[in-house]
């Protein structure tokens, strides 16, 4: 079955990252739709050199707005990317192949992510499977904020081939400030789903954590990339579980007064 593809983005200040994206996605999609949080860069000027439907939309989380862009789409079948992503050459040949002869409910493929300027294959990074590509009447964006995932409604899917290329942080900076911002999220939606803070999960956590990543996980082949993603992946974890003390004890001294 040949089908006509929508490819959805969300962004929020991508003017570094969304030319790189949109120009894979011009090779494989029919439509292109752009979320936009009320950039205040560049964002909205480049995407319109595409072409592409760009819509305005507050921000309520992650999994919220790209559930919302995967509404936008006029085409049952999506491709969903992040602005810092894009398809590999292989990756846009599997895809075209797959929309000549649609046969499952989602596709998934393995996602190569860039840290400080080079492509790391190691530790829990790589091959990092990601559902993708869907027929939405079937799928959803899940999980927890900020680390969303589809959730399939049936398990019929297959494994593509070609990488998804992620271009993350440029900087041991950058990466520090994504670690704050991603733990408190993660710490607010834990509450929210009912999660309470012990001091067994604060000293246990981030130990596995490291250890799991940069061990088992051969983290450790990635010389000083390695060491420093697996080192700053367990401060998240931390991170995580002490604002989640910190949220508890918000709400009950709140409560007293």
């Amino acid at each position: 079955m040949k089908i006509k593809l929508s490819a959805v983005v969300i962004t929020f200040n991508e003017e570094k990252n969304i030319r790189r994206c949109l120009s894979s996605l011009t090779k494989v999609a029919d439509e292109i739709i752009v979320v936009d949080s009320f950039s205040s860069d560049r964002t909205e000027e480049i995407c319109s050199e595409f072409h592409c439907e760009f819509k305005k939309n507050p921000f309520e989380g992650h999994i919220q707005q790209k559930n919302f862009a995967v509404q936008q789409a006029s085409n049952e079948y999506v491709l969903s990317l992040d602005a810092d992503e894009e398809l590999s050459e292989e990756l846009i040949d599997s895809i075209l192949s797959v929309k000549t002869n649609w046969e499952y409910d989602a596709y998934f493929f393995n996602r190569l992510s860039s840290y400080c300027g080079k492509f790391f294959r190691h530790g829990s990074w790589y091959p990092d499977q990601k559902v993708r590509l869907f027929d939405r009447r079937l799928a959803e964006w899940g999980g927890t904020n900020p680390h969303d995932k589809i959730i399939l409604s049936s398990s019929s899917k297959k494994h593509l081939k070609g990488d998804l290329l992620h271009y993350t942080y440029h900087t041991i900076e950058e990466h520090l400030k994504q670690v704050n911002y991603f733990s408190t999220v993660a710490a607010k939606a834990a509450y929210d789903q009912g999660k309470r803070f012990t001091l067994f999960k604060l000293i246990f956590k981030p130990f596995w954590r490291f250890f799991r990543d940069y061990f088992l996980k051969h983290g450790f082949l990635g010389g000083y990339r390695g060491l420093t993603i697996c080192l700053l992946t367990a401060v998240e974890t931390y991170l995580k579980i002490i604002k989640l003390w910190e949220i508890e004890r918000a709400k009950k001294t709140n409560s007293q007064h």
